[in-house]
């Protein structure tokens, strides 16, 4: 049990740095673009981009952090913990008077997470 605990929170970090990481870049790049998308659009991207950024980490980390008998609940709780890791660092932002993304809410951080953890469920060996 106390295996499973680790290889979720492995799986979480992950999942949780990267969107940190995309976050950065985001905040980078959509300065000069300050016209606020069609939010489906918006969602489908971030949807698009945790596909590739799931794809990129399993160059890295090829293979499985959870083991088989875990990896579905490992795909269902994970992406919810990570949305709400994002919505906590985007009240840290408000807080700091910082601009806040979307990735800072939980439906757009949950479907960048849930596109990463499906890549890495399918692909991971």
């Amino acid at each position: 049990m106390l295996e499973f605990i680790f290889e979720a929170l492995a799986e979480l970090l992950l999942q949780i740095l990267s969107e940190v990481l995309a976050e950065l870049g985001l905040h980078a790049v959509a300065e000069p673009f300050r016209r606020a998308p069609n939010p489906w659009l918006a969602a489908f991207g971030y949807a698009i981009f945790g596909a590739i950024i799931g794809g990129i980490s399993l160059l890295v980390f090829s293979s499985h952090f959870v083991h088989m008998n875990f990896r579905i609940a490992n795909l269902v709780l994970t992406p919810i913990a990570a949305g709400l890791a994002m919505v906590f660092m985007g009240k840290w932002r408000t807080r700091r008077a910082q601009v806040v993304l979307r990735i800072d809410r939980f439906a757009y951080a949950y479907l960048f997470a849930l596109a990463f953890a499906l890549v890495r469920f399918w692909y991971a060996k």
